[in-house]
C-alpha cells in the first residue's frame, strides 16, 4: 500500500500548540531504554514529528544529540529548551539532515500523517548501516469500565464525524500500516499518569477532532458533553486517578 496520500502537510495541532504541550502525556522511560539498546550506536537520534518535544526530551537522555523536526513551528515554540535537542522546522519527507548520519529514527503518534513512501526513503537515506527506526502510536485512555465506555461512545459517535481520515491508522494500532523494514520485537509498553478531572478533560480537548467539532458547532463538546457524564463518575474532581494509554509500536532495522 502507498503511503503517498499525505503529499501536503495537514496542520491539525498548531492551533492549540500551548495547551498540547500542557496536557499531552509523556512516553515511559523503558521505551527509549529499549530503542537505545538497539540502535547501533547512540550518537544522533532523529525525532520527526517531534510536536512539542514529547519524545524528543527523554531520548536525549541516551542519545549525543537528538534532532527534533517539525513541520509547525508553533508547536516547536512550545518545546522546551535542552542542550542536547537541536529543534528545527521541516517537513518528514525532507529533513535536511546529512545521509548516513543517524542511529535511530523516532516517530511519536505522526506516521499516520506523513506521506510515507517519502517519509520511508528520507528514514532510508539519513540512517547509517543498520540503523533503527521505530514509530509508534497509543489507544484511547483508559481508567475504569464506566468512564472508558463513555470515552469510547464520545470518540466514535459524537466526534466520529470530525476526525480526519488518517485517525483510523491510530484506532487500529498501527497495524496496517506498512513498514518497509527488517521487524524486530518491541516489548508491551504503556503510558500511565496520574491526573485529576481537570487534566483528563484537558488532555482530551487537545484532540484534533474537538477542534473541528467547536470550529464547526460553536459549543466546546469536552464541556458541553462529555464532561457532566465523566464527573458523576470520576467523583471528587481533585481525585487523582490512573489513566493509562496501551502503546503499539512499529520497529525495524533499515
Amino acid at each position: 500500500m502507498s503511503g503517498g496520500r499525505n503529499a501536503g502537510f495537514g496542520d491539525h495541532f498548531s492551533a492549540q500548540a500551548p495547551d498540547y504541550a500542557r496536557y499531552r502525556p509523556g512516553y515511559p522511560e523503558s521505551l527509549f531504554r529499549f530503542l537505545a539498546e538497539v540502535a547501533p550506536g547512540r550518537d544522533t537520534a532523529w525525532d520527526c514529528g517531534t510536536g512539542s518535544g514529547q519524545a524528543a526530551l527523554p531520548l536525549a537522555a541516551y542519545f549525543d544529540q537528538v534532532i527534533a523536526t517539525d513541520a509547525s513551528e508553533r508547536q516547536l515554540a512550545q518545546a522546551p529548551a535542552h542542550p542536547r535537542v537541536r529543534y528545527r522546522a521541516a517537513p518528514a519527507e525532507g529533513s535536511g539532515l546529512a545521509g548516513h548520519s543517524v542511529d535511530l529514527v523516532t516517530v511519536a503518534q505522526a506516521l499516520h500523517w506523513f506521506d510515507r513512501d517519502r517519509f520511508y526513503a528520507e528514514a532510508r537515506r539519513v540512517l547509517r548501516a543498520g540503523g533503527v527506526v521505530a514509530a509508534w502510536s497509543y489507544l484511547l485512555a483508559q481508567v475504569d469500565a464506566p468512564i472508558d465506555r463513555e470515552l469510547a461512545a464520545f470518540h466514535a459517535d459524537l466526534l466520529g464525524p470530525f476526525w480526519p481520515p488518517e485517525r483510523v491508522h491510530v484506532d487500529r494500532g498501527y497495524a496496517d500500516l506498512e513498514f518497509p523494514f527488517e521487524p524486530l520485537a518491541a516489548p508491551a509498553l504503556e503510558m500511565a499518569e496520574r491526573w485529576d478531572l481537570e487534566r483528563y478533560l484537558g488532555y482530551l480537548g487537545t484532540w484534533s477532532a474537538v477542534r473541528r467539532y467547536r470550529e464547526a458547532r460553536g459549543e466546546d463538546p469536552v464541556a458541553q458533553h462529555l464532561a457532566p457524564r465523566v464527573g458523576t463518575l470520576w467523583g471528587e474532581p481533585k481525585r487523582h486517578r490512573t489513566v493509562r494509554w496501551p502503546l503499539r509500536l512499529l520497529v525495524g532495522r533499515a
